[in-house]
Order: structure tokens, then C-alpha cells, then sequence
């Protein structure tokens, strides 16, 4: 049998967690409260899906590793699906207008849609709406 997880749990370190926790609010997402404390803040981005969120000294006690840093480097591009075109937009405008940067434009390729964005700490996100009729 292959190996299945139930859970992912991505860990990004941040410079500022109320800045970042205000940020994702305004957004649209929600914190579980049960994981979030002075140095992580659990970012609820699906029902098995979550963003750690790390104040970076916090971080640096995981690893041995020197932290990059994300708006110089890109180790990672985090890929979140939407219902819609429309709530690819909705997700990416209100990422903007809570402090984030733009990443790269919009890509219409039809059957699917993506627009991204960077948060105050320069992680990339990108949203993206595939049309479930193109993937059979």
C-alpha cells in the first residue's frame, strides 16, 4: 500500500506574527486558536490543511539550516485551489489590499486560472481554478 498522510502542515517563518496573522484575516482565513500562541499562529487554509506559521527565532530552533529569505529567495511556491475564477480575484485583491505584493499576472489558459501573490514576508502564493470538466 502506498503511503497516504491525512494532514499537511506547512511551516513558514515570519518576521512579525500579528502583522501576518491581520494579514491572512483580511484575506479571509481563520486561525485555530488551539496552535496559536506568542511564536506560531495555525493558519486554517483547508479541512487537513494548515500553514504553521512561525515567528523566525521560533523557527530556527526546527532546523540547523540558515533561514532564506523569501523576498530575496524562493524555496517554495504554495498553491491554493479556488471554486472560481472570480474567487481567485477575490482571494488575490484582498491580498493586496491587506499589505501583500503582486507576484506574477494573471494566466487564463481557459480550462484553468491562476493570479499569485507575495505576503509581508515575501512567501509566494499562488490561487488557481481549474475546470473540473478539463480534468476527467
Amino acid at each position: 500500500m502506498a503511503l497516504k498522510c491525512d494532514n499537511i502542515f506547512v511551516n513558514l517563518p515570519v518576521k512579525d506574527l500579528e502583522r501576518t496573522k491581520d494579514f491572512f484575516t483580511k484575506i479571509g482565513f481563520e486561525f485555530n486558536p488551539q496552535f496559536t500562541d506568542k511564536n506560531a499562529a495555525c493558519l486554517m487554509i483547508g479541512d487537513n490543511i494548515f500553514a504553521m506559521l512561525l515567528v523566525e527565532d521560533y523557527f530556527k530552533t526546527f532546523t540547523k539550516k540558515d533561514l532564506s529569505n523569501a523576498t530575496n529567495t524562493t524555496e517554495v511556491i504554495l498553491a491554493l485551489s479556488a471554486e472560481s475564477k472570480e474567487q481567485v480575484d477575490e482571494i488575490v485583491n484582498n491580498a493586496l489590499a491587506a499589505g501583500g505584493s503582486p507576484s506574477n499576472d494573471p494566466v487564463d489558459h481557459g480550462f484553468m486560472y491562476s493570479w499569485s501573490f507575495q505576503d509581508p514576508d515575501g512567501h509566494l502564493w499562488e490561487v488557481l481554478y481549474m475546470d473540473p470538466s478539463a480534468v476527467q
